[in-house]
């Protein structure tokens, strides 16, 4: 459904996407993982056709992005990471205003619009001015908007960001829930469990660069199944082991107290970029 060639973009001098190439089937929930400035944004952005890339090219549904644009924008929506709703009018009233970008049907957009405010769980509130959502419905309204013409690829740029984790926890469900109904997903999040929770692949990219491109349990296996964790003079240390029982084995070799816990996705992280992913 998205294919990457040698996706290149430079600003001035800097390289902020260098060589990336990959591909997200069809009904495939995606992450793109990264620490600030690893070119997640500006890979979106590309995608979605806000930026020309340098070099490289980017297929949607078999359509050329910068050959065939007007055809890829019927068939993406996007939940950008910054809310742009207008506050000044009704959650329904946001969603008339998107359907005549689009062109839509009154009728059909009238149905649409009712579908989609159920959907999100804000029917009650349609007729209520954004001004006065929470940051929590303002983001299920957004993704309303995004999904009110039936695209087949929903981008989400930091979908969560700056939500408490209950209503975090809500909006996962309901990325699950669509992409349930064979939408596919890609999404960028500074919350590895979030991807972690999510998505079948995950790419792990930094400096532009593809690190590593898999799901995360592979990923996981791939550094080891466990770790051994203890402090030495005020820093954490960690050592990864296929098996609980070479952890065991290891932890008490050390003169620290130590924890063994199953590897997560954070830790893959970590050990490829070398950097926490909030800096």
């Amino acid at each position: 459904m998205i294919e990457l060639e040698g996706l290149v973009k430079a600003f001035q001098g800097r390289t902020a996407v260098n060589g990336l190439t990959l591909s997200v089937a069809r009904g495939e929930s995606f992450a793109l993982l990264g620490p600030n400035g690893a070119g997640k944004t500006t890979t979106i952005r590309i995608l979605t056709m806000l930026l020309r890339p340098t070099a490289g090219r980017v297929f949607i549904a078999g359509h050329e992005v910068g050959q065939a644009d007007n055809a890829i924008k019927q068939l993406i929506g996007v939940v950008p990471q910054h809310m742009n709703l207008d506050t000044d009018l009704t959650a329904k009233e946001n969603l008339w205003l998107h359907a005549r970008l689009h062109h839509m049907d009154k009728q059909a957009a009238g149905a649409r619009i009712a579908e989609l405010l159920a959907f999100v769980e804000l029917s009650d509130r349609a007729d209520e001015m954004v001004g006065t959502f929470s940051g929590g419905m303002k983001r299920r309204l957004m993704i309303a908007r995004a999904l009110l013409h039936k695209p087949q690829v929903l981008f989400l740029d930091e979908p969560t960001v700056g939500l408490d984790p209950q209503v975090r926890r809500r909006l996962w469900d309901l990325i699950r829930r669509m992409n349930a109904e064979g939408l596919t997903l890609l999404l960028t999040t500074h919350y590895i469990e979030e991807a972690e929770q999510l998505c079948n692949r995950v790419a792990i990219v930094d400096k532009g660069k593809l690190l590593a491109l898999e799901s995360p349990r592979a990923l996981c296996q791939r550094l080891g199944e466990f770790v051994v964790e203890w402090m030495d003079e005020g820093k954490t240390e960690n050592r990864y082991f296929a098996t609980r029982e070479a952890a065991a084995a290891y932890a008490g070799s050390v003169q620290y107290n130590t924890a063994i816990r199953r590897t997560n996705l954070e830790d893959v992280f970590v050990e490829m970029t070398g950097r926490k992913v909030r800096e």
